[in-house]
């Protein structure tokens, strides 16, 4: 049996889990269903749009003039989603455990927004991201509302991140971006509160799917963990 260095890199870390059959299995089935996922997401969307529902009286956004924080939302989340790439190229179980919280937040986002239709609130505000708007479809999409879906994939890469720092950085960020998605009118309070509350425990769920049954090598650093 070859005898790994106790700190190795992340190309060590990625080589034996690589050399393990039930990782390759589980890394390629993550890949497969995010590509479906994200194939489907434009049809999904632009069916949604078409459901009607009421209008919520809220009172967090009354109180919130609609301003137009697109720019500040966008660099947030990329700049968090860029910071998970590079934790994610030295350890594979980062990257295992964001692809598959990601599915099935994603699935039970798609499970919810069907279950509980809402019109968009008042004085909503388009939001401007090149990124995840490529993934709606010809149409901006007003109705993918509860719950939050930029606010659940932040706070996800926050609970799949190891790192102190990077946790701290991720956390802050994920309340900052819930806050001006009210502040823009893109989501109601309960899409924002609902997002931090369903992802925490369908990460839990993730982790278990992505890490169970392969062993892992990773720099200590990285093993440390305040969740």
């Amino acid at each position: 049996m070859r005898i790994l260095s106790p700190d190795p890199t992340g190309d060590l870390a990625w080589q034996a889990a690589w050399q393990q059959p039930i990782f390759r299995i589980k890394f390629f089935v993550g890949l497969a269903c995010t590509l479906a996922l994200l194939v489907t997401f434009p049809v999904f969307f632009q069916t949604i749009e078409q459901h009607q529902g009421p209008v919520l009286n809220d009172w967090v956004l009354n109180q919130l003039p609609p301003q137009d924080v697109s720019l500040g939302i966008f660099l947030i989340i990329w700049a968090t989603a860029l910071l998970l790439i590079v934790r994610a190229r030295r350890s594979p179980a980062i990257f295992m455990m964001f692809t598959y919280g990601y599915i099935i937040v994603s699935l039970s986002r798609m499970l919810s927004i069907n279950l509980v239709p809402l019109n968009p609130p008042a004085g909503l505000i388009p939001l401007i991201d090149p990124i995840s708007n490529a993934f709606y479809g010809k149409t901006y999409i007003t109705k993918d509302l509860f719950y939050s879906g930029h606010t659940s994939s932040i706070f996800l890469m926050f609970l799949c991140l190891r790192r102190w720092w990077d946790r701290l950085l991720a956390l802050i960020g994920s309340l900052l971006v819930g806050s001006l998605l009210l502040v823009q009118h893109v989501h109601y309070t309960v899409d924002v509160v609902g997002a931090f509350a369903f992802t925490y425990p369908l990460y839990w769920l993730g982790k278990r799917l992505a890490l169970s049954g392969w062993n892992r090598v990773e720099k200590n650093e990285e093993e440390r963990s305040v969740s």
